[in-house]
């Protein structure tokens, strides 16, 4: 998501749009592919992401980042960005790729090919640009939602549904 297209949602929702915050942009090659997932997690946490879903998310992007380097050309960039209430992570490789990017889970007897799935199954929002030099591969997770599932979790007024009583809460404030 570019600068232009936040500013055309922004006009279409009828609010202002947020000016992106980046939290990592990092070129890597395949020495790099383990320090650079640590400092991912470093920075996902630090944005409110953390659990379950912030370490689903890092592997998402650790499968993305693998494959650039394995398919795309043996390098790429990294470029995280919180937009909103949106933690954004695109990963860009130069490499020439093929017509149809495998977004299917692979037969159990073919080794590899899954990373693409994976990265779809654990953040449910995966978007893949090809571009004349390369492709990027796009993931993305409401830290919102996140946030508001974590308070609701750990709250004593949260039910056994999940729901937060919020009278329990003003009550907590007090």
């Amino acid at each position: 998501m570019n600068d232009r297209q936040l500013g055309e949602d922004a006009r279409v929702s009828g609010r202002s749009a947020a000016r992106p915050v980046v939290l990592l942009s990092q070129h890597f090659t395949a020495e790099a592919v383990t320090p650079l997932r640590h400092l991912l997690a470093a920075r996902v946490t630090a944005a409110g992401l953390s659990g379950d879903n912030g370490d689903d998310f890092v592997l998402a992007v650790h499968e993305l980042v693998t494959n650039a380097v394995r398919h795309g050309g043996g390098s790429g960039h990294l470029d995280l960005r919180q937009v909103d209430g949106v933690l954004v992570c695109e990963v860009t490789d130069h490499g020439a790729g093929s017509d149809a990017l495998p977004v299917d889970l692979p037969p159990v007897h073919v080794p590899g090919g899954r990373g693409l799935w994976l990265a779809h199954q654990l953040t449910g929002a995966l978007m893949l640009t090809r571009r004349p030099d390369g492709i990027t591969a796009t993931v993305s997770v409401c830290l919102i939602r996140q946030t508001a599932a974590a308070v609701a979790q750990q709250s004593p007024a949260a039910g056994a549904d999940g729901m937060v009583d919020a009278s329990a809460i003003e009550g907590e404030q007090e």
